[in-house]
């Protein structure tokens, strides 16, 4: 018993000697917080224990801090897109990526996943809303990047999406009984309101942070017209009271105007893409207050790769090519009517990593370029209930940072050359540093930055 008081005492003052991080001063030529109608000049964030002591020039700076000059850039909260599928892979080839999802190993294929959550978040993503996994590869994933056994943006996860028989959110196009058995609420796959609750309550209980559900069809699945409502009103009414009940944000997958109304009358808290939105679903977005996450990422990609010859199912493709030609229209007026209008791209749909090209396609069909910035800062940190924490440069928000090239708002494309990037005070890229020539691996603090 003394040798294991000596031990213990031994680690107690080891720990004791371990100089505490300095804090970290990051200066670039101009920022943005997040929620103003104007750039800072010049820019300074003040950064201690993984959290903002101050922005602006005036702005305290301990004695001890470390300074990072950025020169001419903007400094801004870290980015947040608020539709991912982290754990999926984007392939080119259509039938070997059906092939990859049932040949391999669910370990493989979270392992798989681990590139994606980096290149995200050195493109600028600190924070991200992943909404459709499957064998809870995102939940796993969300709790190695909390504990820091791999690098990535912070996730919020949704385990599986919830849906119909036979919908987007169930898997279609194989033979009756390949599988074994029929999907149930288990696998997010209800008929009815009391198997909707369930679903949402089997999801919370296996680490969702946020409850996802299919109100329509789809572009990518096989058995559906991607406008088609698939949930009743009684099915959506008791998802969403359920989920909220919770403590849970919603979201819904909604092509379609029909299941779209269902789901804005539900109360949900978010439309996906929203392809065939009418103006009535728009105004009543409008009046409740309703985002909308158009993830014009998704189909601006597949109109690239179909135009360039990709295989996709003669099915799917038509269903790419419909929506294609809506999306623009429906932004275009929700943009009129001042719905609410967040940030989220689809990601998986095209390659990881390029979440930045959202900003040109909103700004390309009228979005100014500061309220497509907001839209990845306040307004998905808004929805995604985390307001207090991220979202701004604020005293005492987590430090989630990163910094662009020159002025984003004179070119919005600034965002896809992302220079500089910080999460909770922990430097991850610094393109600016001497010597650099790519991104690190892993995280580093100020002591350990180049």
């Amino acid at each position: 018993m003394p040798q294991l008081n000596r031990t213990l005492a031994a680690l107690v003052l080891t720990a004791m000697c371990v100089p505490a991080e300095p804090p970290i001063v990051l200066k670039a030529a101009r920022l943005f917080d997040g929620k103003a109608n104007a750039l800072v000049r010049p820019g300074m964030v003040v950064i201690a224990e993984g959290k903002i002591l101050g922005v602006g020039t005036g702005a305290a700076v301990p004695p001890d801090a470390v300074t990072y000059e950025l020169g001419d850039a903007t400094l801004l909260p870290g980015f947040i897109d608020a539709h991912t599928h982290l754990s999926m892979q984007y392939t080119d080839d259509w039938n070997q990526g059906e092939l990859d999802t049932l040949q391999k190993p669910v370990s493989e294929m979270t392992l798989d996943a681990v590139p994606n959550l980096r290149v995200t978040l050195l493109a600028g993503f600190t924070t991200v809303r992943d909404v459709g996994s499957e064998d809870y590869m995102d939940v796993g994933l969300r709790n190695a990047v909390r504990s820091g056994k791999i690098i990535g943006p912070r996730m919020l996860v949704c385990v599986h999406a919830i849906g119909a028989t036979g919908g987007h959110c169930d898997t279609t196009g194989f033979r009756a009984g390949l599988f074994g058995r029929e999907t149930d609420p288990t696998d997010g796959v209800i008929n009815g309101p009391d198997e909707a609750r369930r679903a949402v309550r089997l999801a919370v209980k296996y680490g969702a942070d946020v409850i996802k559900t299919c109100a329509t069809g789809g572009v990518l699945s096989m058995a559906d017209a991607v406008d088609s409502p698939q949930l009743t009103q009684e099915e959506l009414n008791a998802l969403v009271d359920e989920a909220h009940a919770l403590g849970r944000k919603t979201a819904a997958h909604a092509h379609g105007a029909t299941g779209a109304k269902r789901a804005i009358r539900a109360g949900i808290d978010s439309i996906e893409h929203g392809s065939f939105l009418d103006e009535e679903a728009l105004q009543m977005m409008k009046a409740r207050g309703t985002r909308y996450i158009p993830t014009l990422m998704a189909p601006w990609w597949l109109g690239e790769r179909l135009e360039h010859g990709a295989y996709y199912p003669p099915q799917i493709a038509a269903k790419a090519r419909a929506a294609i030609a809506s999306l623009n229209h429906t932004f275009q007026r929700a943009l009129e009517l001042g719905v609410i209008i967040g940030f989220g791209t689809d990601a998986a749909v095209y390659p990881h990593g390029r979440n930045a090209h959202e900003f040109a396609l909103m700004t390309g069909l009228g979005m100014k370029p500061l309220d497509a910035l907001r839209a990845a800062t306040s307004v998905d940190a808004d929805l995604l209930g985390m307001a207090s924490q991220i979202g701004s440069l604020e005293k005492g928000k987590l430090a989630d940072v990163v910094a662009v090239p020159g002025d984003p708002t004179n070119d919005i494309t600034a965002t896809e050359r992302v220079l500089f990037v910080m999460k909770d005070g922990v430097v991850y890229r610094n393109d600016r540093a001497p010597g650099s020539a790519a991104p690190a691996t892993a995280g580093t603090t100020a002591s350990a930055a180049r």
